[in-house]
Order: C-alpha cells, then sequence, then structure tokens
C-alpha cells in the first residue's frame, strides 16, 4: 500500500498507536481497534514490544485484516522481518533498527516505510533511506517511554521545514493539548495513551479526529 504524499499526509491525521496495558476489561485488542478506526483513526500503529514473535504475527494478521476491511494502512512497529511475512502495510522502525540496515530494501518498493528522528539531521537522513513518512516528539512528554525529553514546537517545525515528505507529531497527545501544534507544521498526530489509556477509547479517537481535522490539512 504506496501512497502519494498528499496521501500520507491524510493517512497521518490519526495515527493510533496500540498498547494492551490499557485494554477495557474483557475486551481484546481487535475489538478495541474496530472501534478506534469506526470513529476515524486513519492509520493504524501496532505497537506491542511484550508479545513473542508466534503471538505477535498472529495478531499482526488479524489486525491488518480488519484495516484492511476499513481502508487503513496497518504499520508493525519495529519488527521488520515479522511485518513481511503477515503482510502488513508497512513498518515504523526508531533509530536502533536502522543501524547496518536498509529497511526499505527489505520491505520492497510498495511497503509504506516510518521513521523515529528527533534532530533536522536525522530527519534528512530518514527521507534519503527512503522513508515515506517521519516520526518525531516527543511533543508532550510520554507516558509509554518515561525517558523521553519534550519536545518543543519550534523544535518540531524546524524538523518539518528541513523535509520534503510529511511529519506526525507523537508524545503525550491528548484532546486538551492538541491545540498546542497548530502551526507546527505536522500532518497529524500519533496517539497511544490518549485513546488506550482514555477509558473510552472510541470517544476519545472521535474528539481527536474531530480536534485534527480542524487542526491539520493537506498542503
Amino acid at each position: 500500500m504506496r501512497l502519494t504524499k498528499n496521501e500520507m499526509r491524510q493517512a497521518l491525521r490519526l495515527y493510533a498507536v496500540t498498547d494492551r496495558r490499557w485494554l477495557p476489561a474483557a475486551h481484546s485488542l481487535r475489538e478495541v481497534v474496530a472501534s478506534v478506526l469506526d470513529s476515524g483513526a486513519t492509520m493504524l500503529q501496532i505497537r506491542e514490544k511484550e508479545l513473542d514473535d508466534a503471538t505477535f504475527l498472529d495478531e499482526i494478521r488479524t489486525l491488518q485484516e480488519l484495516c484492511t476491511k476499513k481502508g487503513v494502512p496497518c504499520i508493525v512497529n519495529d519488527r521488520v522481518e515479522l511485518a513481511i511475512r503477515a503482510g502488513a502495510d508497512g513498518v515504523h522502525v526508531g533509530q536502533s533498527d536502522i543501524m547496518g540496515r536498509d529497511i526499505r530494501a527489505m520491505i520492497g518498493p510498495d511497503r509504506i516505510l516510518g521513521i523515529t528522528a528527533k534532530t533536522v539531521a536525522q530527519a534528512r537522513a530518514a527521507e534519503a533511506s527512503g522513508a515515506d513518512y517521519i516520526g518525531t516528539g516527543a511533543v508532550f512528554g510520554s507516558s509509554t517511554k518515561t525517558d523521553a525529553l519534550a519536545m518543543s514546537v519550534e523544535q518540531f517545525r524546524a524538523i518539518t521545514d528541513a523535509v520534503h515528505i510529511p511529519v506526525v507529531a507523537i508524545g503525550g497527545i491528548h484532546a486538551d493539548n492538541v491545540r498546542r501544534l497548530a502551526g507546527s507544521g505536522a500532518a497529524g498526530i500519533a496517539v497511544v495513551s490518549g485513546i488506550f489509556a482514555s477509558g473510552n477509547p472510541k470517544a476519545a479517537a472521535a474528539e481527536l479526529r474531530k480536534l485534527s481535522d480542524e487542526l491539520f490539512s493537506a498542503r
């Protein structure tokens, strides 16, 4: 599912990133993801670092099938080989994952490639290595990565100005602070706890989609 630049910007509008630690009682990840997609999430990243390979492979296949039915790209965090085996739409990797590896060559030309970049130099290198989009932050700190340092809007803007591919903001984003990203150059928001730890992921996704539609528009 290779997208055009404009299609990628649209897909990044509300990028839901999973974390099963916050699932409501008696609800499966598939059930919660389905409700989030119904509420307007435009892309899904499966980020489940604690699962063994076999379980994670099954989870990817399950959620990929769901995303395909909804017409939403399904991205796998870090585990490139499993993403390929499962037929995922793409992968998202961090700086430590790209050391000594050509991820674009591994996944081929048709899958989506997202790369985390926290500096202008890293962002430019990611673009040169074939990334379709960049994820950067933590714009408001992070509840999933306690060592993540907050990034100023000015620092974020410097990255969006330095590259020609879309940039999505991540880190501590929720309905009460997302408006602070106005004018940042972001294509959209990637949200973990603001959706999955909200107590009502369906409602949280709907509110965030409404806000993101107001703040971010295709360029």
